[in-house]
């Protein structure tokens, strides 16, 4: 009897902890990636993506979780038309070819129960390369409109286009693109 009391407990405790994390869907009304590239050394020149999928899983006692985003490559925006255009174009994004943008978690990094920071892999125009993001602004708490648990941050990382195939007017055009996702999810 003693010995099974002691195995339910321990079955128990093993599959509590298993599903101890949470799963979020990214909010595609608040999640916009951006970035920043020199134009000819005059100015910094911005632009967003409209379009942005994934999931996150956080387990913050375990210290461990996920991230998986999906970013549409001809979402992309600048306020300029023509800009835009030839941005999807094979010189720089070439989205018929290559239609997303993903980055995938391999380890996440926190402070306390607080996440500060994601290692993975960032694919671009084919192109697989490791990448590491720094979080701040980290917050989970109920939204104060929808009630619904929400966990919302800005992850930043800085990258050398070239190294995935995107070299057009190199070095006119910057090669080093600092890229900033501001980030919310609502608990599924």
């Amino acid at each position: 009897m003693n010995k099974t009391l002691i195995a339910l407990a321990l079955a128990g405790t093993l599959s509590a902890s298993a599903f101890a994390a949470d799963s979020y869907t990214i909010d595609t009304r608040h999640t916009f990636p951006s970035f920043e590239v020199s134009h000819l050394g005059f100015s910094i020149q911005r632009g967003r993506f409209d379009k942005t999928a994934g999931k996150i899983t956080l387990d913050t006692a375990a210290k461990s979780g996920s991230i998986d985003v999906t970013i549409d490559t001809a979402s992309i925006s600048t306020g300029l038309a023509d800009l835009e255009k030839h941005l999807q174009s094979e010189d720089f994004f070439d989205a018929a070819k290559y239609p997303s943008i993903t980055f995938v978690s391999k380890s996440l990094k926190f402070d306390g129960d607080k996440l500060v920071g994601a290692d993975g892999d960032f694919t671009m125009h084919g192109v697989t390369r490791p990448v590491s993001l720094k979080i701040d602004h980290f917050k989970c708490t109920p939204n104060p409109m929808s009630k619904k648990p929400t966990c919302g941050a800005n992850a930043t990382t800085t990258i050398k286009r070239s190294e995935f195939g995107i070299a057009k007017y190199v070095p006119a055009v910057g090669d080093e693109v600092k890229i900033a996702i501001q980030v919310e999810a609502i608990k599924d």
